[in-house]
């Protein structure tokens, strides 16, 4: 996974009541809309400076409703694109200069408010940008093996994972699915001092040399069914912003 809580970046999560997510579950409308094809960006259209690549992760419109009724913007709303987050040896999440093979990487946090006993839903969605698709891809298969590394992970000073769980899909196993790669990690978060976890959902998509990673951190209160929906809300918000990468790449 790479992590997109207050530390930013890309990464899991559901309690063992949780039924396993699907990364093209919610973004299922969108596949449909797009036919049998994959989203995807050719890399001779893809940004090919890092001065081009962060103006386009600042123009993808990524909005609060991408993710369901209620969201909005959550402060510092924006990270610095020439930073993204990396797990440790110690399985804590930093905030680090970007390596030599990424471009950029923009992330993005909102939240769903505390209402009607029900905690508030923190989501984060982080658009990195890769030289090219072999590196994007390498991205993909390093945040798989992260879970395997540490299935405990510490995403800042507050707030740790436990439990984690990764899927990964390609579109090449014959998957009907919005991007050309996807994975998915479930786990449980808690606060520290917290008696009890909630569910976090990690999805990931490659478009092209782009990847696209969100996280969703549930708060208390909620019903399996209602904590199902939020995974689901987030896999459509992912999908949403593949789908927008795929028309920016179309429209050049």
């Amino acid at each position: 996974m790479g992590c997109t809580s207050e530390s930013g970046g890309d990464g899991p999560a559901a309690g063992e009541s949780k039924k396993e997510p699907s990364p093209s579950t919610g973004a299922s409308a969108s596949a449909s809309a797009a036919g049998d094809d994959p989203y995807t960006l050719a890399e001779d259209r893809a940004p090919g400076t890092r001065r081009e690549a962060v103006a386009f992760v600042r123009e993808l419109d990524v909005r609060p409703d991408y993710f369901g009724a209620g969201y909005r913007k959550r402060e510092p709303f924006e990270s610095d694109p020439a930073e993204w987050a990396v797990l440790g040896e110690d399985c804590l999440w930093r905030r680090e200069p970007l390596a030599g093979t990424a471009l950029a990487s923009l992330t993005r946090s909102f939240e769903l408010p505390e209402q009607g006993g029900k905690g508030p839903v923190y989501v984060s969605v982080t658009v990195t940008v890769h030289e090219d698709v072999a590196a994007a891809r390498r991205d993909m298969a390093g945040a798989l093996e992260s879970a395997l590394r540490c299935p405990e992970q510490r995403l800042n000073a507050t707030d740790v994972v436990s439990g984690l769980f990764s899927r990964v899909d390609a579109y090449t196993d014959a998957r009907s699915v919005v991007a050309e790669d996807d994975l998915a990690e479930v786990g449980e978060w808690r606060a520290d001092g917290a008696a009890k976890g909630h569910p976090f959902d990690w999805y990931k998509y490659r478009v092209g040399p782009v990847t696209v990673a969100g996280t969703a951190r549930h708060g208390a209160g909620r019903t399996e069914d209602e904590d199902n929906a939020v995974s689901s809300d987030l896999a459509q918000g992912v999908g949403f912003v593949a789908a927008d990468i795929d028309r920016w790449g179309t429209e050049r």
